[in-house]
């Protein structure tokens, strides 16, 4: 246990009504990284802020490089070599990736205080050279892909002398290019000595770039075991305490005589939605597969009237016009986007607020408003969809991420809608959310007849949920294939045509 370069002892920690950790430990060795898992609410990030000196541990000890460690905020923890990449990445858009990795640490002249920006644009170049990146420091941010982002934040973490990192969920808006890029990174800081602390739901990649696994349930430490030695099914059995299948879906549920409720013709809008066609029945999971950029998040924009599209859309055999997201609401379409913090929810609102958000008009006429009544109804959804939170007047931002995408499935089905677009439904979610918001679905197109349309990037997830499967490449659909006749070689040959 020479090369433990931090170990956690007994971390306490409650909030307000929650007793966030319940004595956990955890120790990170040099050059390892360390899988960091758990349900959402496990702890995980909780323990991470204690960590890096986001808020102060109310017990236990923390030891980083022998000596008993507490710091006061970030800025303490970073100048001991401790950084963190969160999901959500904190740049400056507007400024240059040199300006963006520098700030506070500007390059001046000798001669004056004149920023130095050729000599600050060298510093991020040699930086760019050691770590094998391939990055222009003069470039603007907001030029850059989320990959290149996020490669920045970790090259201004090393900037700093970096002996520990911490990635929280560095792959959920990446492509495979850009998660393969990232792992050669990451195994090449480690060979220099650098301690990774990896979180991640992605169990898969879990197995590809870890060395051990550290698991959370409810607050408590759970265990550690080498990554070599624990399959994915022992792992989701720590996180959850029980066993969760995923098989893929064989044979359909849709009935054969079961009537069309959305009918889209000559869909266009733009190079990545070209001529789209296609049905959905009633009580269908029809899933939208697709490499990144293949154009489905734009082709359910487009249906939705979230952006200018011209075509033809009947619902439930009646052609109806949709120039806005307004329309598609008073046809019965509801939309639940892959960035639901900022198109599905008002975070500062509560979870009643947000839950009767789309119905104010129905459940409201005329401005009366009766809250009791409005709280029934809220209450009532929130109980139907098991939604964990102490209150109905709980902010959203405070839910985790598995409740916060039942508080906006609550929405829609309060407005009754009958058509319901599922963009990513289960990203950044846990693996015991994801078997929740599965089994939402199903219920939702087998027992109240509602109809889904589901995109997702997991083709694992198509396979699993989807009734009938469309293929899009490069902004056209190139197939449709029934479940039944379903494989991933299948799909990846159409999302590949072109």
């Amino acid at each position: 246990m020479n090369n433990v370069v931090l170990s956690m002892e007994k971390i306490d920690k409650r909030f307000a009504g929650v007793h966030a950790l319940k004595g956990v430990d955890f120790n990170l060795r040099a050059g390892e990284i360390h899988a960091l898992v758990g349900e959402n609410g496990a702890g995980k990030s909780t323990l991470m802020k204690a960590l890096t000196g986001i808020f102060p541990k109310d017990s236990g000890e923390i030891r980083y490089l022998g000596k008993l460690f507490n710091p006061l905020d970030p800025r303490d923890a970073l100048t001991a070599g401790i950084a963190i990449v969160h999901q959500e990445l904190n740049m400056m858009e507007h400024l240059s990736v040199a300006q963006n990795m520098f700030i506070g640490r500007e390059s001046t002249k000798k001669t004056s205080w004149w920023l130095d920006e050729k000599g600050q644009n060298q510093r991020a170049r040699e930086l760019f050279m050691r770590l094998n990146m391939d990055i222009d420091p003069a470039q603007k941010m907001s030029e850059l892909t989320v990959g290149k982002q996020q490669m920045v934040e970790i090259a201004r973490a090393v900037s700093h002398n970096l002996k520990v990192l911490i990635l929280d969920e560095p792959s959920a808006a990446l492509t495979e290019k850009e998660i393969d890029d990232l792992f050669v990174i990451m195994r090449d800081l480690a060979k220099q000595g650098v301690a990774m602390i990896y979180i991640s739901h992605r169990l898969d990649e879990i197995g590809v770039i870890t060395d051990r696994v550290t698991v959370l349930r409810d607050g408590e430490y759970v265990g550690t075991k080498n990554t070599s030695e624990l399959t994915k099914e022992e792992m989701i059995n720590m996180m959850v305490g029980r066993v969760i299948y995923e098989k893929p879906k064989s044979t359909s549920n849709v009935a054969a005589d079961a009537p069309v409720v959305l009918k889209v013709e000559n869909l266009d809008a733009g190079p990545q939605v070209q001529n789209v066609s296609f049905e959905l029945r009633k009580g269908e999971i029809l899933g939208f597969a697709g490499l990144m950029g293949a154009g489905r998040t734009e082709t359910m924009r487009a249906l939705f009237g979230a952006d200018n599209a011209t075509g033809r859309v009947w619902v439930n055999g009646r052609e109806v016009l949709i120039n806005s997201p307004m329309d598609a609401v008073r046809n019965g379409i509801g939309y639940l986007s892959e960035d639901r913090k900022r198109y599905g929810l008002a975070i500062g609102l509560s979870v009643h607020e947000n839950a009767i958000m789309s119905s104010f008009e129905d459940l409201a006429p005329n401005f009366l408003i009766h809250n009791k009544e409005l709280k029934k109804v809220s209450q009532e959804y929130s109980e139907k969809l098991r939604i964990k939170t102490p209150s109905l007047d709980q902010l959203v931002k405070n839910l985790s991420g598995g409740n916060q995408q039942k508080v906006v499935i609550a929405k829609w089905l309060i407005k009754n809608s009958s058509v319901l677009i599922f963009d990513e439904p289960t990203r950044g979610i846990d693996v015991g959310a994801k078997s929740e918001i599965y089994h939402l679905m199903n219920e939702l197109v087998q027992k109240e007849g509602k109809s889904i349309i589901m995109i997702s990037s997991e083709l694992n997830e198509v396979l699993r949920m989807s009734d009938r499967i469309a293929v899009m490449c490069e902004g056209r659909l190139t197939g449709f294939v029934d479940i039944e006749d379903a494989t991933q070689e299948h799909i990846m040959s159409l999302a590949t045509r072109g």
